[in-house]
């Protein structure tokens, strides 16, 4: 099993750009379906987006698609989420996860598809 180590979060104003990314342990980290999701002060955890094993097929949450890109690199064993023009309502903890699981659409994944998480990272956006 993968352990996720997230890093690249922190503050930046409206319309900045972070980089996050998501370091995994083990050998079979191209088997994985990764993802981020975040969780909003006072919301519900969402997923973000979704990438496959071999990183050729993505999906995203509809209010960050033309933003947000997700992308893995398998011979570093690394995930990462480019976030351009980013909004105050982008602020929250965002975490990795892994799955094996993979769907036709975003919203078929389950949080419970997921396991194991990293320990998240904070986004903080200052309008």
């Amino acid at each position: 099993q993968v352990q996720l180590v997230e890093s690249g979060g922190g503050g930046v104003q409206a319309g900045g750009s972070l980089r996050l990314a998501c370091a995994a342990s083990g050998r079979t980290f191209n088997r994985y379906v990764m993802a981020w999701f975040r969780q909003g002060p006072g919301k519900e955890r969402e997923s973000v987006a979704v990438i496959n094993g071999s990183g050729d097929s993505t999906y995203y949450l509809d209010s960050v698609k033309g933003r947000f890109t997700i992308s893995r690199d398998n011979a570093k064993n690394t995930m990462y989420l480019q976030m351009n023009s980013l909004k105050p309502e982008d602020t929250a903890v965002y975490n990795c996860a892994a799955a094996t699981r993979w769907y036709t659409d975003l919203q078929s994944f389950r949080q419970s598809d997921f396991g194991p998480w990293g320990q998240g990272t904070q986004v903080t956006v200052s309008s």
